[in-house]
């Protein structure tokens, strides 16, 4: 059924959940289908970020690379139809996380469109035009039982991050952390309280000294995080104390990698 076509402003008021949903999705499968390392050969890389996410619950892409060319291209190889999507969620305003939303608006717009409350009012009327319904989010919001967005958190860039809830714990999926990465995983557990089983996505430390990301290393330690797989803006040198860090539990990304979570 063809949804409504209006714009949605969500002030959410929440309490943090603790612990997981009797209905806890059975298995997670996330696949990388945009960003700047390949995983899977055949695929293409471009700066940018995407991830196709299947739960029980929902069908969920996350941002949409920078091209939408490449956006489709790679999905295709990937045996990945857009029209199965549900949701889309947005990380926030950069090009190449919202470079490819027109794209797969035009395989599927009979779903809604998740995106931080700041973006203007002109990206509103470009998702209304694909028949779609945007949804612009400040506070964090709990889409269903398992799935919650972060809401809009101040920084560089404000930006969201996506947040589902497993019976393994808590799988944090950043964008590009302009933020920062430790700030966006506490409001997830200030959200959610529950044990972190993996962060993942780019975490925007290419300018940021060895030390400074091996400080940030052990703070995910720290604060519990069990898993890692870091990408596309962290940087290569970040990307490298992070495997150092996490040895085993590192896991590595790129266009093609999919992490199936039982």
């Amino acid at each position: 059924m063809k949804h409504i076509t209006i714009i949605i402003v969500l002030i959410v008021l929440y309490i943090p959940v603790t612990g997981i949903s009797a209905d806890s999705p059975d298995e997670i499968n996330i696949t990388i289908i945009y960003d700047n390392y390949i995983f899977q050969k055949g695929t293409e890389s471009d700066w940018g970020f995407s991830c196709f996410i299947e739960t029980k619950e929902e069908t969920i892409l996350f941002d949409t690379g920078t091209h939408g060319e490449i956006l489709k291209s790679n999905a295709e190889k990937l045996n990945i139809d857009f029209r199965t999507v549900d949701i889309i969620v947005l990380s926030h305003i950069h090009r190449d996380h919202t470079g490819g939303l027109m794209t797969v608006l035009d395989i599927n717009n009979d779903l809604s469109v998740y995106y931080p409350y700041s973006f203007p009012q002109e990206f509103n009327k470009n998702i209304l035009l694909k028949d779609a319904v945007p949804v612009a989010v400040k506070e964090p919001l709990q889409i269903n039982d398992n799935i919650y967005l972060t809401g809009e958190i101040k920084g560089p860039v404000n930006e969201q991050s996506l947040i589902l809830n497993t019976a393994k714990g808590l799988i944090i999926i950043a964008g590009c952390s302009h933020p920062g990465i430790v700030k966006i995983v506490k409001k997830a557990k200030e959200i959610v309280d529950n044990n972190i089983y993996l962060v993942l996505g780019g975490f925007h430390l290419m300018n940021h000294s060895e030390a400074e990301v091996q400080n940030i290393a052990e703070e995910f330690k720290k604060m519990g995080v069990e898993k890692c797989g870091a990408t596309h803006c962290t940087g290569d040198q970040a990307i490298g104390v992070f495997k150092d860090e996490f040895g085993d539990d590192y896991i590595p990304m790129g266009v093609g990698k999919t992490i199936s979570i039982d």
